[in-house]
């Protein structure tokens, strides 16, 4: 039998979105997410206008959980799909009432110095009808 391959980065990878930002976000603290991104990491999406909105985490995404999200006990999340090649992945998570919000939200993830680090993340919105 084969030795498995990727479990060991299947679980870091999942750490990473369940523990630094799915956690970070239900409690809206940054401080909790900033772990799981690299220093350089960036965030895009588009707004309800169809203009494209975002910019490095530290400027799009940080300031508007600690100011503008609030605690969510009752969030829910599911990672998709995790797909890993070497030192790169991409991973889906869909995640229900974090402050009132439905996301998904696609992560890219490289393995820089032995750690998995969400370097870019592109989300939609999916608001009510």
């Amino acid at each position: 039998m084969e030795k498995p391959i990727y479990v060991k980065e299947y679980k870091e990878i999942e750490n990473v979105l369940v523990n630094y930002y799915g956690k970070g976000g239900k409690e809206a603290k940054s401080e909790i997410m900033k772990p799981g991104f690299h220093e350089k990491a960036e965030m895009f999406s588009v707004d309800e206008k169809g203009k494209l909105v975002g910019g490095p985490v530290r400027e799009s995404l940080f300031p508007v959980i600690d100011n503008h999200f609030r605690p969510s006990p009752e969030a829910e999340a599911v990672i998709v799909y995790i797909d890993i090649n070497g030192t790169a992945a991409s991973a889906r998570v869909d995640t229900n009432d974090l402050s009132g919000f439905c996301f998904t939200d696609y992560f890219n993830l490289l393995k820089v110095e032995g750690k998995w680090l969400i370097v870019n993340k592109i989300f939609h919105t999916n608001y009510a009808e």
